[in-house]
């Protein structure tokens, strides 16, 4: 199983002077990435946003610098917001992240979770659903060939055009995030794409469904199952003591959460709130490294996911913290975690002979 981190590039919106707000997070952002490589993590995953809360509304371009100071963590979006982009701007855009990477770029497409690109790029949002299918597949479509001819209702058409540059992966991978809704994870397994399950809220075990439901619909669609890979992303933070990662992640994650609740209608959290969901089934992976290695673990027994993806930098926090946090996912969390899944797969192919 593959272990990452992933970020939205969470900046100070009541900053005075945003450019130095927005260089100093992208800079900081750049450390961090380069870090989870150094110690061994195997992918970093930037979404994409147009808020002030955010620094990254181009997750390709801040790829594309982490991908000249990096050597081996692949480099994902999460999630690009397909929706109200251009597929072939995507494209290309991956494309090039792939050629500077040597290989290691992705694609993570999503509907999104907010609405303001919607209107910032002239689109319709009573047209949500009918523009992420259609760009899906134009997606797809300049993924598989070189030369496009395409027609669909919400761009114009494509005929015969080369797309380039291509990718130096044969296939660029997509994967497909999804949040609650069914319809999406059916699509993703009808499709054979590899599936990112958001979690934020309730015990994560409840939303093991969601995987069952893409495996099913994989399958009936005619994919092989070994092929059909999965991946959770979860909020979490690592330090040295369980009761240091909780103080110092409540705050922050917890401001996030009541803004983005005043938002949408959620009542608000507390630290009571908090602690419980970072209990064993709950949907927070906060902890010293054993502790949160161990949570992973038994996440894998529930979902058997190919991939776990960690959202430490949420919110204001300390720059220096969030070092630590990667530090010790890598040379602690990960070790523990990749010996205990190699040992039990090997105990799997024991038994099966």
């Amino acid at each position: 199983m593959e272990l990452g981190f992933h970020t939205f590039g969470d900046m100070d919106a009541g900053a005075l002077n945003k450019g130095v707000e927005g260089a100093r997070r992208l800079n900081n952002l750049l450390e961090e990435i380069k870090l989870a490589d150094e110690v061994g993590l195997d992918v970093f995953g930037l979404g994409e946003h147009h808020r002030p809360d955010y620094v990254i509304s181009s997750p390709s371009t801040v790829l594309a610098a982490a991908a000249a100071i990096t050597r081996n963590i692949r480099l994902t979006s999460s999630v690009t917001v397909l929706s109200s982009d251009d597929p072939v701007r995507v494209f290309q855009q991956f494309s090039t992240v792939d050629l500077i990477s040597g290989g290691r770029a992705e694609i993570m497409a999503g509907r999104g979770s907010f609405i303001e690109s919607f209107p910032l790029f002239g689109y319709d949002l009573g047209d949500y659903d009918e523009l992420f299918t259609e760009k899906l597949d134009l997606l797809l479509k300049l993924r598989d060939e070189e030369i496009v001819s395409w027609k669909g209702q919400m761009r114009a058409p494509i005929n015969r055009h080369g797309v380039y540059p291509r990718p130096l992966q044969e296939q660029l991978p997509v994967w497909i995030a999804v949040g609650g809704t069914p319809q999406s994870v059916v699509r993703a397994g009808s499709l054979g794409l590899p599936l990112a399950i958001a979690i934020i809220g309730g015990e994560y075990p409840r939303f093991k469904p969601f995987a069952d439901l893409y495996r099913e619909a994989g399958e009936n669609a005619g994919h092989d199952p070994a092929k059909l890979k999965t991946s959770i992303n979860v909020h979490g933070f690592i330090a040295d003591t369980t009761q240091v990662a909780a103080d110092q992640f409540y705050g922050p994650q917890s401001e996030v959460m009541n803004r983005l609740g005043r938002e949408r209608g959620w009542g608000p959290t507390s630290r009571e709130h908090f602690d419980q969901a970072r209990s064993a089934l709950g949907n927070l992976f906060v902890g010293e490294p054993e502790l949160v290695a161990e949570k992973i673990i038994a996440a894998h027994r529930v979902f058997k996911m190919d991939r776990f993806l960690l959202q430490m930098a949420i919110g204001l926090m300390p720059h220096d913290q969030i070092m630590r946090g990667i530090e010790l996912y890598g040379t602690k969390v990960a070790p523990i975690v990749r010996k205990e899944l190699t040992g039990s797969a090997e105990r799997v192919t024991s038994q099966s002979n």
